[in-house]
């Protein structure tokens, strides 16, 4: 039985720092997928673009930033956060200023990367490891809490987007995203990191102590995680989620239009995406905390096979419900769990480099995911063969993830 009465006397005993986390991860939907692709149809006729070049543009400007991000984002482990949240949210609203403006493909692209790694990239990994790194017996739940920004920007924001769009256009659009990163969001977060030097000393002092984690755990080094084959045997399934969850968003209005579900109905209901996610991270926070992410993570991936299947095989509209919540699910499973099993398997000292080495190779995968499914639609390959193939995907790096887990474990 889960005590759920946990979350809430966790929540307000650390509601400032939790808020800080939670609304990170929010405005990180600027620059997320599911958010930049709903703006796709517009900047693709403005442009003159196909699916594939649209794609190509898209993943070009993401792979720019999946090659900074090992750089930008190991500096959180060397600044005051307090100052390095600052800096990310500055570049997420200059970002979105740029792309209000952006006059020419090759604009586009620059404007791409900046989105990417403002957005995806670095405000993620500033709210991720925030919680990873300074909650340490409740690190399951605070990154559950936090990670729930994701899905309220999931769940309020595409709607909002797509009848903005209509009424304004979607340059306008950026620009008031823009506006209210630098009015509210920065602002806000500032707020909110009140009284962050005393929390870092005490942070410092529990590591010091010998009860703060696992002494081995906490010597590994991002150069050592290189060198270890079990990594490799995580990451086809541990990128699994940023590979063909971006896709799936990216070129979700032409998934809908090819189904022939009605757009507006279709990105009006992303709240049961955002409730399966919700869900899952709630329960999976609590499961972390008292199994850990090593035993709560090996089926992480399966609920995202099953509503692949779904596409493939059912095409009534009400279909969409199931595969947007199956979605969800193994996205929660993913914000929560990910960052709670490299703390807890290489510790926490070298946290911000070692999550920004995922983030950077999720990223990489999170670029080619929308290039591969544009190629195959523009081919002429069914939108449910392309699903059919993505849940084989699923299936066989789920397997091979299994494997790796066992490895640390023993």
């Amino acid at each position: 039985m889960f005590h759920f009465t946990g979350y809430l006397n966790f929540l307000f005993s650390n509601k400032r720092f939790l808020g800080f986390g939670f609304f990170m991860l929010m405005a990180s939907s600027v620059g997320q997928t599911y958010f930049i692709g709903i703006f796709g149809p517009a900047i693709r006729t403005e442009f003159n673009l196909t699916h594939t070049s649209w794609s190509a543009i898209y993943m070009i400007g993401t792979l720019l930033s999946a090659t900074l991000l090992p750089y930008t984002g190991k500096k959180i482990d060397e600044m005051p956060l307090t100052r390095y949240a600052t800096f990310v949210i500055l570049l997420l609203f200059m970002a979105s200023t740029f792309i209000a403006f952006v006059p020419s493909i090759t604009f586009l692209i620059v404007a791409i990367f900046l989105l990417r790694h403002a957005g995806q990239g670095l405000m993620s990994l500033t709210g991720t490891i925030a919680m990873a790194r300074y909650f340490f017996a409740d690190r399951g739940k605070a990154l559950a809490i936090a990670s729930m920004g994701f899905s309220f920007g999931e769940m309020t924001l595409p709607v909002l987007m797509v009848i903005a769009i209509t009424t304004i256009g979607w340059r306008y659009t950026y620009g008031i995203s823009a506006l209210i990163v630098l009015l509210f969001v920065l602002p806000l977060a500032l707020w909110l990191l009140k009284g962050q030097a005393n929390r870092h000393e005490r942070f410092e002092e529990l590591k010091q102590a010998s009860e703060y984690g696992n002494k081995s755990a906490a010597s590994w080094t991002r150069r050592k995680v290189l060198r270890d084959f079990r990594f490799y045997l995580l990451m086809p399934a541990a990128l699994a989620t940023s590979f063909v969850s971006t896709a799936l968003f990216f070129h979700h209005l032409s998934l809908a239009e090819l189904k022939g579900w009605d757009v507006m109905w279709f990105t009006a209901n992303y709240w049961v995406y955002a409730l399966g996610a919700t869900l899952a991270m709630l329960v999976s926070g609590l499961l972390i905390d008292k199994f850990t992410a090593l035993r709560v993570l090996p089926t992480f991936l399966l609920p995202l096979a099953v509503g692949l299947l779904i596409v493939w095989k059912l095409d009534n509209a009400w279909w969409a419900w199931p595969y947007l919540f199956f979605l969800g699910v193994s996205s929660g499973l993913s914000h929560t769990g990910f960052p709670a099993l490299w703390a807890e398997v290489y510790g926490v000292n070298s946290l911000g480099a070692i999550k920004s080495l995922f983030v950077s190779l999720s990223v990489f995968a999170s670029a080619l995911g929308p290039l591969v499914m544009g190629l195959m639609i523009d081919n002429g390959i069914l939108v449910e063969q392309v699903c059919l193939s993505f849940a084989l995907y699923c299936l066989i790096s789920s397997y091979v993830f299994v494997i790796g887990l066992r490895l640390y474990k023993h």
